[in-house]
């Protein structure tokens, strides 16, 4: 030891180490430190701590407090803020988890947030955290050992190194406290769907009521939240920004909010870690990922797909339904007389001699099927109860063909498994000499280029190997270019990008699907200057609209309704859909029993209605029979009679059954009712 030697102690527990056989010797030791053991702060938390702990006889000083335990009091400390935070206005009901399954308490996504925007001075500072949680402005005191022991000679922060003033940091929290009411913001926008759009209107606008869009959306929310104005400005080239090689500058948004043009910039722009180095960016809005766009496809044809719908059971039971309501009206038709009609209404009924009945055995399977086909028939029930067993009918056939209907689009519309990739492995992993070579790229110097071109993953690594040799021939110069690309018949290629730019895609062609789940994890965030004070106060403000749920309905309003969204959201299980059995459809056949059993007794008591209501009959009963057994010879479609003045000389009419042909009479088979 001596003055030819200088020591840096990196450890942030410096202040423990007895340095006073060192303090006269002349030797440069410098170090670093998370707190001032000698604060007020810190004095006041061991006071408190060291009447907690006499029964126990340890004694804390500020020279043996170690770093570790300082921290721990802090993050017990940030906890304990962001809880209060969170709990305010709340009603919070703790549910018991188990420990046997991978349930997750429902609101404690809801606390890391307000951990990580929440902002609280502990024994090492100012403590607050960026979007993925790690710890920002973090300041260390650079400490000397001198002849009068160890002393404060400056800080260092992660943003600016050495540093020996506080005044931007004083300035923003200055700023803070005002909040953003009648603060104008300058906010960058570019013409990309749907963050930002030129709405579809003949009226002539201008400014901000021009514009419509999700980013749109996302600002006028937060402006009702804080108070504050704002301006939109178009990127004329739709570029969020890239670094130049050479000067480090950047173009595009990115550059003109850190030039000043701008406050704010909000479009397709990702949070990247190359990005916050320049740059602040809010929480983010929208979680998304890299995922792969690729056509659907195609489906082998059947000749029976149109029997998919119904399982054999159901087409049985249909079958069996239309032949025994044929039969059964054919029947009920018989026995109601009101069914029995005059076949020449110019004859009067005095001279009438025989009943004409049109429901015979084939038009009563003419008239079902003609229900079946929705095309009708020209025969009409007259009765109440023939009415009523074609309405049932009518009834059962339309929710039998609707079920049909709708089942067979699903059916068309589902997706083989023979797939030539279901996920990133097997899209990389394919063989060169393989049938059908898949090609797969993306946007030329976009953030989906630099994720596969910057990563240590050995699939991602070999697919960036493909892409670099086949740089220009799979790369893209933007998204819609590769979109095209995939629609195309000439290649089979396969597409980087954005879940969230995919999902959109995907809802209005529907030509196409996402494959596999998202290679990585990142959202859209607001772009803001470097330590803008503005920050905070942002992201807060994007985490309620999260919770209220505004952030999924936006979501929701510009890729599933707004533009053409919804237009493909029939469900794309790849085979998911099932055929309809007796558990499904088995009420309308109860209907189809019970209508039919009505029927059948309102027949019958037209029948005996009517030969109750006759006046020259011999006996009720014996009337009734006589009906009864006519019907039930099933024999031929007209009825005979004969007057009460001829052979029977009782008054009553005998009804004959006569066989013989009436087509030279009424060729349409129609029968009025005189």
């Amino acid at each position: 030891m001596g003055t030819d030697y200088s020591y840096i102690i990196t450890s942030f527990d410096f202040h423990t180490i007895d340095l006073e056989p060192f303090m006269y010797a002349g030797t440069n030791i410098t170090g670093v430190r998370l707190f001032d053991p000698t604060s007020t702060q810190v004095q006041q938390v061991i006071r408190f701590w060291d009447e907690r702990q006499k029964d126990h006889g340890q004694e804390i000083t500020g020279e043996t407090l170690l770093a570790e335990t300082a921290l721990v009091h802090d993050a017990v400390l940030l906890y304990a803020k962001a809880l209060d935070e969170f709990l305010k206005g709340r009603e919070i009901v703790l549910k018991s988890l188990s420990c046997d399954n991978n349930d997750n308490w429902e609101h404690g996504y809801s606390i890391i947030n307000f951990m990580k925007v929440s902002e609280v001075t502990g024994l090492s500072g100012l403590i607050k955290f960026d979007h993925e949680g790690f710890r920002s402005d973090l300041k260390l005191d650079i400490v000397e050992l001198t002849s009068e022991g160890i002393m404060k000679k400056g800080t260092w922060n992660t943003s600016e190194g050495v540093n020996f003033t506080q005044t931007i940091e004083e300035e923003n929290e200055a700023n803070a406290k005002l909040g953003l009411k009648n603060v104008t913001f300058i906010v960058m926008i570019s013409l990309v769907d749907p963050h930002a759009m030129l709405k579809e209107t003949t009226n002539k606008l201008d400014g901000n009521d021009k514009y419509e869009g999700i980013g749109i959306d996302v600002i006028h929310e937060l402006s009702l939240m804080n108070g504050f104005n704002y301006t939109f400005r178009e990127q004329e080239d739709g570029s969020s920004g890239n670094p130049n090689n050479v000067t480090g500058k950047w173009d595009g948004m990115i550059g003109k909010v850190i030039s000043g043009a701008a406050d704010l910039a909000i479009a397709d722009i990702t949070i990247t870690r190359e990005r916050e180095q320049d740059v602040d960016f809010t929480m983010p809005y929208m979680n998304l990922g890299i995922s792969i766009l690729y056509k659907k496809p195609q489906k082998s044809p059947s000749l029976f797909s149109f029997m998919s719908p119904f399982s054999a059971a159901v087409w049985k039971s249909v079958l069996a339904a239309y032949v025994g309501v044929s039969i059964l009206m054919y029947i009920i038709a018989r026995i109601s007389p009101k069914e029995w009609t005059n076949p020449n209404p110019c004859i009067d009924e005095s001279e009438l001699e025989e009943l004409e009945n049109q429901f015979s055995l084939n038009n009563s399977f003419w008239f079902t099927t003609g229900s079946i086909l929705q095309q009708g028939s020209e025969l009409a029930p007259i009765a109440s109860s023939t009415r009523i067993l074609a309405s049932v009918w009518a009834f059962f056939v339309l929710i039998i063909a609707n079920s049909y209907t709708a089942n067979l689009a699903a059916f068309l519309t589902v997706e083989r498994n023979d797939e030539l990739f279901s996920s990133v492995r097997e899209l990389a992993g394919q063989r060169p000499d393989a049938p059908v070579f898949v090609k797969y790229g993306a946007k030329a110097g976009g953030t989906t280029e630099g994720f596969f071109k910057l990563s240590n993953d050995s699939t991602y690594q070999k697919m960036w190997k493909y892409m670099q040799d086949n740089y220009d021939d799979v790369m893209t110069k933007s998204n819609k270019v590769g979109v095209d690309r995939v629609l195309g018949d000439k290649e089979e290629y396969a597409f980087l990008m954005e879940s969230a730019s995919i999902d959109y895609e995907v809802q209005r062609k529907c030509q196409l699907r996402q494959v596999g789940q998202p290679l990585d994890n990142k959202g859209y965030g607001i772009v803001m200057p470097k330590k803008a004070w503005y920050r905070n106060i942002l992201s807060s403000s994007v985490i309620k609209l999260q919770e209220k749920g505004k952030l999924t309905q936006l979501y929701k309003k510009w890729w599933k309704e707004k533009r053409g969204g919804g237009a493909c959201d029939v469900d794309e299980g790849g085979g998911d859909a099932e055929e309809l059995d007796l558990d499904n459809v088995g009420g309308v056949f109860l209907v189809l029993v019970f209508g039919s059993v009505i029927a059948c007794f309102i027949g019958l008591g037209e029948l005996m209605y009517e030969v109750f209501m006759k006046e020259d009959k011999e006996s009720f009963w014996g009337e009734l029979k006589t009906e009864l057994k006519f019907v039930i010879r099933c024999k031929g479609t007209v009825k005979q009679l004969k007057s009460s003045s001829s052979d029977n000389g009782d008054g009553s009419a005998e009804e004959i059954v006569a066989n013989k042909d009436r087509k030279s009479k009424t060729p349409n088979g129609l029968r009025k009712r005189s």
